[in-house]
């Protein structure tokens, strides 16, 4: 099939679970034949390495510039636009609804935008000229929302609530307007179905379970890891609770462990904040297998978010036993106590990383239940498949365009 693929990203470096899950599946979906074009707004410029990375697995690969957050123009979009702020800030393209617009002039058998918040330069494209088309949203942003405005200055949470609901209006129009949603997780498909108003598909996150096949945890380290994108107020909130509290739980009765944080756009001030030589501070690590390798478990303490958790697929993938709370196993059908500890209180999530500390057989054992189950259920290829099948399911739709 031709794909047109629209991103409000370039997916690469892999600094991001939504960058991460957007590689893996061009790979594996150039990888069967299909012929793909990219056209993506980036905020920092296509470097060789992006190059060296996508341009092998696309047929075209087309970047164009995303407008700085603080430029004028985005700020009087935000505060004055119909839209909701991420979609200002992404919105408004002159350049990105051009290259869009001429893109469309070609004969495609599916055009697949990401994420309702990147749609605002190409909606009234698509409805003008009546072309099917199918919406991946990896969370209800509307909702997920909430946790970023939670960590704003109190004066501004009136905004913050007007944007919601701006957020919830546009939701219900972009979702409407799609052909198709998908979505990341069957709790996730729910959730969008009333703004769909139809069928929501699923397409799971994954791993590359081949990569991380031959790491093997070191239970003798007593280190814990957390890996995230801090760009993501999600994580920024899962690490202050680790540190703050979680992690002087766990000292009192194992004072010799130690807590590995990794991950993009970590914030220098945690260094800081919070200056305890137990804990590691390792900033984005573009091949996690090292870290992992040097870790007994891997705990994610979210409380907040949506989705399924990629560090949380390759903690699994690589044999390291998960300590979790609900919301950081969201969308995995994990067994507690057999393939992960689930936990959801600061006090029980030490216990439970005590426990496993305590017991290295038991550990392993949880490690491999989970890698297995990466394996059966969570593989790459297995979401290229789901997605080829969404793709199958909507070229009916297509009667007045034919295949190329």
């Amino acid at each position: 099939m031709r794909l047109l693929w629209v991103l409000p990203y370039l997916p690469w470096p892999l600094s991001s679970g939504g960058k991460t899950r957007q590689y893996h599946l061009l790979r594996g979906l150039a990888a069967r034949g299909h012929r793909i074009t990219l056209l993506a707004q980036s905020k920092t410029p296509l470097d060789a390495a992006a190059r060296a990375a996508l341009e092998p697995w696309l047929e075209r690969l087309v970047v164009l510039p995303r407008r700085p957050v603080r430029h004028p123009l985005t700020l009087a979009a935000v505060a004055f636009a119909r839209c909701p702020m991420l979609a200002s800030i992404n919105g408004f393209a002159p350049a990105a609804r051009s290259a869009f617009a001429t893109l469309l002039e070609e004969s495609w058998d599916v055009i697949q935008l990401e994420h309702s918040y990147g749609c605002q330069p190409y909606l009234d494209l698509l409805e003008s000229r009546r072309l099917p088309w199918m919406l991946t949203e990896h969370n209800l942003e509307s909702a997920l929302g909430g946790a970023t405005y939670d960590r704003l200055p109190a004066w501004v949470k009136g905004f913050a609530r007007y944007d919601q609901g701006r957020y919830r209006r546009w939701e219900r129009r972009v979702m409407g307007a799609a052909d198709r949603v998908v979505a990341v997780t069957p709790d996730d498909a729910r959730l969008l179905q009333p703004l769909a108003g139809g069928q929501v598909s699923v397409v799971v996150n994954a791993v590359d379970t081949q990569f991380f096949a031959k790491v093997r945890s070191d239970s003798a380290s007593q280190r814990l890891l957390f890996i995230g994108n801090y760009e993501y107020a999600p994580n920024l909130d899962a690490v202050e609770w680790l540190v703050a509290e979680i992690m002087p739980l766990l000292w009192r009765t194992h004072p010799q462990a130690r807590l590995q944080i990794g991950g993009y756009a970590m914030p220098a001030r945690w260094a800081r904040d919070f200056p305890d030589p137990r804990l590691e501070w390792r900033g984005y690590l573009p091949d996690l297998r090292d870290a992992q390798c040097r870790s007994a478990l891997f705990i994610a303490p979210l409380r907040q978010g949506g989705g399924s958790k990629l560090k949380v697929l390759e903690a699994l993938a690589a044999g390291l036993p998960v300590v979790s709370t609900a919301q950081g196993a969201s969308g995995l059908a994990l067994r507690n106590k057999q393939e992960a500890l689930l936990a959801e209180e600061a006090t029980s999530l030490a216990r439970a990383a005590a426990d496993l500390l305590e017991a290295p057989f038991g550990a392993a054992k949880m490690g491999e239940a989970g890698r297995a189950y990466v394996r059966t259920y969570h593989d790459w290829q297995t979401a290229a498949s789901q997605l080829e099948a969404v793709y199958r399911d909507l070229l009916p739709r297509k009667e007045h365009r034919p295949c190329a």
